[in-house]
C-alpha cells in the first residue's frame, strides 16, 4: 500500500524552554504537514499523557503523526505511524503488528540497511547522517550531497524505488543542494527547534522543498 510521504519531516525534540507540544503548535501553524514526536526524556505514561492533545493538534491542521521507535504506543492514541532508528531492526516484525494502514519509516546509515528495509516492508527511508548533529549524536560517516547522489544511482541500478529522506544536521542553507540530488525530502529538528524564531524558519524551508 503506496502512502503519502511528506517531503519535509519535522521532529520535535527535548528541550528545557519549550515542550513538544509547544514546537508541535507552533510547527502546524506555520505550515508542516508532518510531525514526528521524538521524546527520549518521558516514561510511556507521559508520552501518552502528551501525546493525545498533539494528536489533536495534528488532526486539526490536518497533519500526519509519528512516534519514534516506541511501537507499542502507536494505537493507544490518534498516531499514523512510527520511525524505527534502530537500523538492524526487521521493519516485518514491526509491519506484522501495526499492519498494512500504519506508515512505517526507518533509519539507514548505508545503501545495505536501505535495500534490506525495501525488502522488508518499510514506506520511506531516513538516511544519513548528511553532517553533524547533536539531536541524535552518532559516530557514522557523514554523507554530505555526494552520499545522497550515490545512494539515489544506487537504488536505480538495483531497480528499487522508496522515498529518501535525508536526515541529520539539516540545515536550511543545505535544502536546496540537497534537492537536487534526487532524493523525496528532509528531516529537520534542531534547524527549526533551536531558531530564534521557529514558524519563520519552517516557513524558509517549506518556501525552499515546494
Amino acid at each position: 500500500m503506496k502512502k503519502y510521504i511528506s517531503k519535509i519531516h519535522y521532529l520535535t525534540q527535548d528541550l528545557p524552554n519549550s515542550s513538544h507540544t509547544e514546537q508541535v503548535q507552533i510547527a502546524c501553524e506555520a505550515g508542516a504537514n508532518w510531525i514526528q514526536y521524538r521524546c527520549l526524556s518521558k516514561t510511556d505514561e507521559e508520552m501518552l499523557a502528551e501525546l493525545h492533545p498533539i494528536a489533536s493538534i495534528c488532526d486539526d491542521w490536518g497533519a500526519t503523526l509519528i512516534i519514534t521507535n516506541h511501537v507499542y504506543l502507536v494505537n493507544q492514541a490518534d498516531i499514523q505511524g512510527v520511525h524505527i532508528e534502530d537500523m538492524d531492526a526487521d521493519i516485518s516484525l514491526v509491519r506484522n503488528e501495526l499492519g498494512e494502514n500504519k506508515t512505517i519509516g526507518a533509519s539507514a546509515t548505508n545503501i545495505d540497511q536501505i535495500k534490506k528495509h525495501i525488502a522488508n516492508g518499510v514506506d520511506y527511508i531516513g538516511c544519513g547522517p548528511f553532517a553533524h548533529t547533536d539531536t541524535k549524536p552518532n559516530n557514522c560517516t557523514h554523507w554530505g550531497v555526494k552520499g545522497y547522489q550515490d545512494a539515489v544511482l544506487a537504488l536505480q541500478e538495483a531497480n528499487l524505488a522508496i522515498p529518501l529522506i535525508a536526515a541529520g544536521g539539516v540545515d536550511i542553507t543545505d535544502v536546496s543542494a540537497l534537492l537536487e540530488t534526487g532524493i523525496h525530502g528532509i528531516a529537520v529538528s534542531a534547524a527549526i527547534n533551536k531558531s530564534e524564531e521557529p514558524a519563520d524558519a519552517y516557513r524558509m524551508i517549506h518556501h525552499l522543498v515546494y
